[in-house]
């Protein structure tokens, strides 16, 4: 049997059953809340120790911090890595190579740099498009108003399989202020889905995880009610050279 640590059993145990409480409140099954582990900063050994308790997807916010991990985790037969963090154009094909769903996609000029980094490679790279709903300066994303631009530019990549929808609202103690912004986005989506079909929606984090399900949320990226307390942030990362 692995030795799975008991403190991140316990709060595995305690996310499961907040998932599935949530789920349940808003009349929908815990199968239909995908739980995406963020495992930035963390070590590979984290990340095994995840996988042994049986967790299988993972985000990551950082291409290069991600490329020295990935080696030492070629092991993990059904393991899926998202890339939840803002992408450099310039670093479409190593994040291609990286990661199977890319949550952060935010304007047509990083659709058609994927599509082609995807295409070099021979396979079907799947997309989010991310949405800004806030004025935070600090927050990536595209507006609301360029979503019909991006969608018009998925229809044109061949590569891609752009499947939803991503959103980061500003932080708060207070989960309930997230409320209006996972609503907003599950609006957006269902606006579109006669255009482009948006079954995903990506959004609620370890804080506020029980509102966004309520608001339709397919996916959940928890971090430190996970793993907790990350290590120190690192300085953000140098371009690479295309």
């Amino acid at each position: 049997m692995p030795n799975i640590d008991s403190d991140f059993s316990r709060r595995l145990s305690a996310v499961e059953s907040r998932i599935h409480t949530a789920a349940t409140r808003s009349g929908r099954t815990r199968s239909a809340v995908t739980l995406v582990a963020v495992s930035k900063k963390f070590s590979g050994a984290r990340i095994r120790e995840a996988y042994q308790a049986g967790l299988r997807v993972f985000g990551e916010n950082y291409v290069q911090e991600f490329s020295e991990k990935r080696p030492e985790l070629a092991d993990l037969e059904g393991a899926q890595f998202h890339l939840i963090g803002h992408l450099q154009s310039n670093k479409t094909r190593l994040a291609c190579d990286l990661f199977q769903v890319i949550q952060t996609a935010d304007s047509v000029k990083l659709l058609k740099r994927l599509d082609a980094s995807a295409a070099e490679r021979g396979q079907k790279t799947e997309v989010l498009l991310e949405i800004k709903l806030s004025d935070e300066d600090s927050k990536s994303g595209a507006s609301e108003e360029e979503l019909p631009q991006l969608l018009a530019a998925a229809k044109q990549c061949r590569s891609l399989n752009v499947t939803g929808l991503m959103t980061v609202p500003p932080w708060s103690e207070d989960a309930e202020t997230s409320r209006p912004y996972f609503r907003r986005l599950a609006e957006l989506a269902r606006q579109f889905e006669g255009e482009h079909p948006l079954p995903k929606l990506s959004m609620g984090m370890s804080g506020d995880l029980e509102v966004a399900i309520e608001e339709g949320a397919t996916m959940v990226r928890v971090g430190t009610a996970l793993f907790g307390a990350r290590p120190k942030p690192q300085a953000v990362e140098a371009p690479l050279a295309s």
